[in-house]
């Protein structure tokens, strides 16, 4: 069926094309550690770096919110001065499928296997867990070096942002390893998947600040109508934050945040954007 315009041009004397974004390229790493693939997002500013560098954030789960969070920062970076956002380096880490998530995700994101939760709602067994430390490795030794001989990096303004597991995961980072980055977003933490764990490492982090001071900013971000689910992630949440924010004389900024309406899934657009606001203000 043809659909004719008022003009009297039809659907079918257009030429059609690939919607493309622009100043964003790809391509697949494997890393020395376990051999495993990633499909490695870059986005980059059309704005001319300042004299420190962009600053970077680098997203998990990259298959699914890399082109939201690169449309969210196009479209608020070019005022400054009226946005508080300025350009950065979208690096987004994804795996190498057209789906929104990979089952890779739940061996990268997760820092020991849950004994709890093994099997999907449907009796499958869930994919093997515990690999964070690995991904990790990947991170900070092998795709942190290669951005920074490629771009124009500033090493003293780099995010992680993960969301659910992701969200897991950047909370692990920063209990372990505080000084990889100076923005941390947990969007939706699954505090519920390794508990126990987590504690034990939140505990020898705030130990840690007894001896020494940081200076890390943690967002943690969750939708309002994830009240209801059986995990009570959100009360976790809000307690986890509440307990971090204790040490803010020790350099540890945290922020909680429960996004009106939203849920598990519908919080991650305003997230985003709220996590701009927070990573990319200009330089004094």
């Amino acid at each position: 069926m043809q659909l004719n315009r008022q003009d009297g041009i039809t659907i079918q004397d257009i030429a059609r094309s690939r919607v493309d974004i622009p100043r964003t390229e790809q391509w697949v790493m494997q890393s020395r550690v376990e051999n495993r693939k990633y499909k490695i997002m870059v986005a980059i500013p059309s704005e001319a770096a300042p004299p420190s560098g962009y600053p970077v954030i680098y997203l998990l789960d990259g298959n699914s919110v890399f082109t939201t969070m690169v449309e969210a920062l196009r479209m608020q970076c070019h005022r400054p001065d009226k946005t508080g956002v300025v350009p950065a380096i979208i690096v987004g880490i994804g795996y190498q499928t057209n789906r929104p998530f990979a089952p890779d995700r739940y061996y990268d994101y997760t820092p020991v296997p849950s004994f709890e939760y093994q099997h999907k709602s449907d009796g499958t067994p869930l994919p093997e867990q515990g690999g964070a430390q690995a991904f990790l490795s990947f991170i900070e030794e092998e795709l942190k070096p290669h951005i920074e001989q490629e771009f124009n990096i500033n090493s003293n303004r780099q995010t992680i942002f993960g969301h659910s597991l992701g969200g897991l995961f950047a909370l692990y980072v920063l209990f372990t390893k505080p000084a990889a980055f100076q923005h941390y977003i947990a969007g939706s933490p699954s505090i519920h998947w390794n508990k126990e764990f987590l504690l034990e490492e939140e505990q020898r982090f705030v130990g840690r600040l007894e001896q020494e001071s940081i200076n890390v900013e943690l967002l943690i971000g969750m939708g309002q109508l994830e009240n209801s689910h059986v995990s009570r992630n959100l009360y976790q949440a809000k307690e986890l934050s509440d307990r971090l924010s204790i040490h803010s004389d020790r350099g540890v900024n945290v922020t909680f945040t429960e996004f009106e309406d939203e849920g598990h899934v519908s919080v991650l657009p305003v997230l985003i954007s709220r996590a701009l606001r927070l990573v990319l203000k200009p330089e004094k």
